[in-house]
């Protein structure tokens, strides 16, 4: 038996929910990298850990169907499928087409249509107070990556309910009913695209599924690609929105002058991808510690972008903070394909709130999801405190 650094952190509970950077803090001070002892997972603490399993090709993504197979076969084809869960040569295979549709300018095309539905969504809202996940940080991201996609805005609704049933499935113990819900959203959104697919093929259009559709990726490969950037595009925009809007409005800070280092600042602070897993195709050494072939390391994405080796004064939040080499977008091959797109939307959000109301203020606590691995609000009670208001 190695005689290796051991942790007990559980991941699952409320207190970590709530705020684990404190208990991040401890951890990382007493070792960059520990064993879990309940799942024999290695859990990676540190930025310089972090990064380095995240650059390690011998460290992959290596998907396994989970069990039982049959019926967990809608969720498994989506992320069979999906570059994010593949190596090279087939996550290079997976990825090309997908950064080419992006290469021809649907980010750029789409910056001004993002500040008018901004607009359109702040000029739907009534009274003093509003939900401002509910009513602008949730609705926005899916009209955008749907207006992306191709996907008509009729179906809208369904798929904000289809994305966040199916990364519930990401957390560390979902429950039965959350699988469940997971597998009809996977098996309704992937019904949906297929059709979609099939309509562009003999009707191409100037969107993204027209151009996968030309494209030598299979329909299932197809399927997963368009899920992918649905779900990474709405979940992850939504919880970045809200976790930083909530950060400045508890410190009575608005965005700085420097719109995108505010942004930046936004994904650093509080992260909305906590962890993310690789496993070793062979031993690896990372530190001062040994990671056999086949044995998993969890990346605490959150923990890194709060090292005080790398950042000054890691838990203020700076919205002038420059340099920021935060790691939310990941790196290595699997760094995100859509932080362009996420950037874009985050600063032409963020400014359209502020500029419509400037005096915007926290009107109760926070409503929390209660998810760790995906950390985000369910609900944020703002007082808009319009100017023309008085």
């Amino acid at each position: 038996m190695r005689s290796v650094p051991t942790t007990s952190l559980d991941l699952t509970d409320p207190e970590v929910v709530a705020d684990p950077y404190p208990l991040f803090a401890a951890e990382r001070a007493a070792h960059p990298v520990a064993r879990h002892e309940r799942t024999g997972t290695w859990l990676a603490f540190d930025h310089a850990s972090v990064s380095a399993v995240q650059r390690d090709r011998r460290m992959g993504r290596l998907w396994r169907d989970k069990e039982p197979a049959a019926y967990l076969e809608p969720f498994n084809l989506l992320h069979r499928n999906q570059m994010m869960e593949n190596e090279p040569p087939d996550h290079t295979r997976l990825r090309r087409p997908v950064a080419q549709a992006f290469g021809r300018g649907h980010v750029e095309r789409l910056r001004p249509r993002v500040g008018e539905l901004a607009r359109e969504l702040l000029a739907e809202v009534d009274g003093d107070t509003f939900d401002v996940i509910a009513q602008y940080a949730e609705p926005l991201p899916v009209l955008v990556i749907a207006e992306l996609l191709g996907v008509p805005t009729s179906y809208v609704p369904a798929l904000r309910e289809w994305s966040q049933a199916i990364v519930r499935m990401y957390e560390v113990d979902p429950s039965p009913a959350v699988v469940d819900a997971a597998v009809r959203s996977a098996d309704d959104f992937a019904g949906l695209v297929r059709e979609l697919v099939r309509e562009r093929r003999a009707r191409p259009q100037a969107d993204l599924l027209s151009d996968l559709a030309t494209t030598e990726l299979t329909e299932d490969e197809m399927v997963a690609s368009a899920v992918l950037l649905l779900n990474a595009g709405h979940e992850a925009s939504v919880n970045v929105f809200g976790n930083g809007l909530v950060a400045m409005l508890r410190r009575e800070l608005v965005p700085g002058a420097d719109l995108p280092a505010t942004v930046e600042e936004m994904l650093r602070f509080d992260s909305a991808l906590q962890l993310f897993e690789r496993t070793a195709t062979e031993d690896v050494a990372l530190g001062d510690v040994v990671v056999e072939a086949g044995e998993r390391v969890a990346v605490l994405l959150g923990s890194a972008n709060r090292d005080p080796a790398v950042f000054d004064a890691p838990d203020e939040f700076r919205v002038d903070r420059r340099p920021n080499n935060h790691v939310a977008f990941g790196v290595g091959v699997h760094f995100c394909l859509g932080a362009p797109l996420a950037r874009m939307e985050l600063a032409e959000s963020l400014g359209a709130l502020f500029s419509a109301y400037p005096r915007l203020a926290l009107a109760g606590e926070p409503e929390s999801r209660g998810t760790f691995v995906l950390r985000g609000f369910r609900s944020v009670v703002v007082n808009r405190e319009d100017v023309s208001s008085g």
